[in-house]
């Protein structure tokens, strides 16, 4: 498999996850399944950039695919878990603006010829490579995605179980346990975020810099 399939493949292992979730949340097998589903959608991040290495298929195409391939998954599992309500609206909320910015940030870098995690990455300290591009980052940080997604997951029926049986201290236990792991995935987001937006804001002032002053006329005389 090329790597542009390989992220194709994580997308799609993602939507099938939630559908399994969704239609056939009471069901263990499904259950099992969307399980591993989640699983592979985020384990497969870390093999199509090993691919493209390997066999020296990286592309700029590739990498903006596979930085496209990680907004869809993290977004899809939070906005479903929010809709379920397990997880707060805001949740998803940050992490659609998180990723805005950063990708706002990194285009911008790439345009100045700075892309990537080699020695032409934006990220310029050792503290953000640390942060952002270092292997226990990104592993940490994937293996706490992927423990969140699929312990909601799993969470979903308790959610919708009756309390009569189910006694409600442990019910809220529960879910306490699920919302502290978004909470730690999101915590993580942003600092992870941090690095970039500190060392990217200067390609903001650059871009600044080209732009008309206020009041100024166009070419065209459009303003």
């Amino acid at each position: 498999m090329t790597p542009n399939q390989v992220t194709a493949t994580r997308i799609a292992a993602a939507f099938a996850a939630v559908a399994l979730f969704t239609f056939f949340g009471d069901v263990l097998a499904t259950d099992i399944a969307a399980v591993l589903l989640t699983v592979a959608a985020i384990a497969l991040d870390g093999v199509d950039g090993y691919i493209a290495r390997t066999r020296g298929l990286a592309t700029p195409l590739g990498a903006q695919l596979d930085i496209l391939g990680d907004r869809v998954v993290e977004n899809l599992f939070f906005t479903f878990f929010a809709v379920a309500g397990l997880v707060s609206l805001w949740l998803p909320v940050l992490f659609f603006a998180r990723g805005t910015l950063i990708d706002l940030l990194r285009g911008l870098a790439s345009r100045a010829g700075r892309s990537g995690f080699g020695e032409r990455s934006m990220l310029e300290t050792w503290w953000g490579r640390a942060l952002v591009a270092s292997r226990a980052s990104r592993a940490a940080y994937a293996i706490l995605k992927c423990v969140c997604f699929c312990y909601l997951g799993l969470l979903l029926p308790v959610a919708r179980w009756h309390t009569d049986w189910l006694d409600l201290n442990v019910r809220h236990a529960l879910l306490l346990v699920g919302q502290i792991l978004a909470a730690a995935a999101a915590v993580f987001c942003v600092v992870r975020a941090v690095p970039v937006v500190w060392e990217g804001r200067r390609y903001l002032g650059a871009v600044e810099g080209k732009l008309p002053a206020r009041g100024a006329t166009a070419v065209g005389g459009i303003r």
